[in-house]
């Protein structure tokens, strides 16, 4: 095993006998098999598109599989193992149709050579998979560093973008760019011939491309629940029967709203689920009572004995513990052996054993709830006060913005964003999203003239409204992003992050100050590249990396 696509790695280096996210040696063998896998299908499906040949099956496919192997998603072998022979399956039908459409249309047939992906066939058994999987990994890599640092950059970049193109699909919004461009990359990962300049030509091209994914999923959301504006979110608990649903799935939250109408059962928010309030869609059910707990790295504890069913959507899961293994449930892709998964049929999903669950434990003993705080500052609701904002900086009512966000973790440094936000002065508005924002979201930080000092944005794709809000303000007072009175404080944990990073760059975004710590999987050459071309810096002291960012003035 070895595997370090997320920022609690071990030792900071790579995992190599088991994921500090708890997934073991097999299951990480079988992922890596299902992205190779998922190369050779698209090493076909790439050249049936070239003939024009377009199979939405695959297109779902290939990004639920990316999806799947996103860290704190699918912990299941044997549920990775089915996606493995799916993926042979569909290798095939893409295979089929290039082949037949060459003959049909008296085409010359492919000459090239194909990569070993391309003509690779399951084992049978799971044991066999485990095998080939072992294989197919960074152990098998024999690039040097800086090739398989920007290989490993694009693909993690893929997973996240896959994230957001899945959740935008659940919602029937889709991209003939954004699917057309998984293949290309896949397939380009697939060969050895691919060069460092050919890998970081892909590598900003995925940046801007997931800028419109991120873009399609903001306008599936809004259409469906509604434009987020501002709204207050009790963070505590009512009595009574209960449900705590955690993850990212706004649509999972609406079927489970919809079901538990009238039946007396209270809905809870929970990690990056928190947003949710803020569509009118959502927060006009009376029963979404209000967020429980912080971020996805605390479940364990806060789900340890809560008398509430809970619900994990997409990723975000940690290995649970014994005293609520009986009351936690999986829906889509996110997965872990032995617990209960609700399933995606023709006719839609059915939470009722949820619900069941939620009633059988009769919820909460009392009303327990500590304060409000407000969510709800999307593009929409930030923008809508922009000429305030242009106002309030040239009167010098606002010194500067900081957007200080993106994904927690457990490891050991992330106190440094609670410090940051602590110490940002009064005269300036802070700009959060993703769960990062659980440092310091509780806290008062009052507020600037007319402003609150802290916005919410939204979850981690939500990144797409700070752009937006960026770009924006940019245009009203006639510069360039970098020459903004904002600083960008981002702390990263999993491949989501890489691609909302990518896309940053991709839009020229320089200075940004990334943490807790750099990727493992950045090597010297690639960090040098970096450096020198966006000025990315590593976050050291709260204090020191204020005081020169107010200097410098961004």
């Amino acid at each position: 095993m070895l595997c370090r696509q997320c920022e609690q790695t071990a030792k900071g280096v790579s995992c190599t006998i088991k994921g500090v996210c708890g997934k073991n040696s097999d299951a990480a063998a079988l992922q890596d098999l299902l992205i190779y896998s998922l190369k050779g299908a698209a090493v076909y499906g790439e050249l049936a598109r070239g003939l024009g040949i377009k199979d939405k099956e695959a297109d779902k496919f290939i990004i639920e599989g990316l999806f799947t192997t996103v860290t704190n998603v699918n912990f299941d072998s044997k549920r990775i193992a089915g996606l493995i022979h799916k993926a042979y399956d569909v290798k095939e039908r893409l295979k089929n149709s290039f082949l037949d459409t060459q003959k049909t249309r008296n085409k010359k047939q492919f000459g090239g050579k194909l990569p070993a992906a391309a003509s690779y066939k399951p084992a049978s058994s799971l044991e066999g998979l485990v095998e080939q999987g072992k294989g197919t990994g960074l152990l098998a890599d024999d690039k040097n560093a800086d090739i398989r640092s920007l290989h490993e950059i694009l693909l993690y970049g893929l997973k996240g973008m896959a994230a957001y193109a899945d959740h935008a699909s659940i919602l029937g919004e889709e991209s003939e760019e954004v699917n057309g461009f998984f293949y290309k990359a896949l397939a380009a990962l697939a060969y050895d011939s691919l060069t460092a300049d050919g890998c970081l030509g892909l590598i900003m091209e995925l940046g801007k491309v997931n800028l419109d994914c991120m873009g399609l999923l903001d306008s599936a959301h809004t259409g469906h629940f509604g434009k987020p504006a501002p709204a207050k979110v009790a963070l505590g608990v009512r009595k009574g029967p209960a449900i705590i649903i955690s993850g990212h799935d706004l649509w999972d939250l609406k079927i489970l709203l919809d079901q538990t109408e009238g039946s007396g059962i209270n809905i809870y928010t929970h990690g990056e689920m928190l947003p949710a309030h803020g569509y009118p869609g959502l927060n006009r059910y009376k029963h979404l009572a209000g967020h429980f707990g912080t971020a996805w790295q605390n479940q364990q504890k806060e789900f340890d004995g809560v008398p509430a069913a809970i619900l994990m959507t997409t990723n975000c899961i940690q290995e649970p513990r014994s005293s609520y293994t009986d009351r936690l449930f999986t829906t889509g892709l996110v997965a872990w052996p032995g617990i209960m998964h609700i399933e995606d049929k023709n006719e839609g999903k059915d939470f009722s054993r949820v619900i069941e669950k939620a009633k059988e434990l009769k919820g909460f003993e009392k009303e327990t709830i500590e304060k409000e705080i407000l969510v709800g500052f999307g593009h929409d609701a930030v923008l809508g006060l922009s000429d305030k904002i242009v106002e309030a900086v040239k009167a010098k009512t606002v010194r500067h913005f900081f957007l200080i966000g993106g994904c927690d973790g457990a490891k050991p440094g992330r106190n440094y964003y609670t410090e940051f936000a602590q110490k940002v002065p009064n005269d300036c508005i802070i700009l959060t999203l993703a769960c990062g924002k659980f440092r310091f979201n509780s806290l008062d930080f009052g507020y600037v003239g007319d402003f609150p000092r802290l916005l919410d944005c939204g979850q981690c794709n939500d990144a797409y409204s700070a752009i937006k809000i960026a770009i924006a303000l940019s245009k009203a007072f006639g510069c360039g992003v970098n020459d903004l009175p904002l600083s960008l404080i981002l702390s990263w944990y999993e491949q989501k992050a890489v691609c909302i990073l990518l896309t940053l760059l991709s839009l020229g975004i320089k200075n940004i100050r990334i943490g807790p710590t750099l990727p493992a999987f950045i090597s010297p050459g690639v960090l040098k590249i970096l450096v020198e071309n966006f000025n990315i810096k590593l976050v050291t002291d709260a204090g020191s990396d204020l005081r020169e960012i107010l200097k410098k003035g961004g």
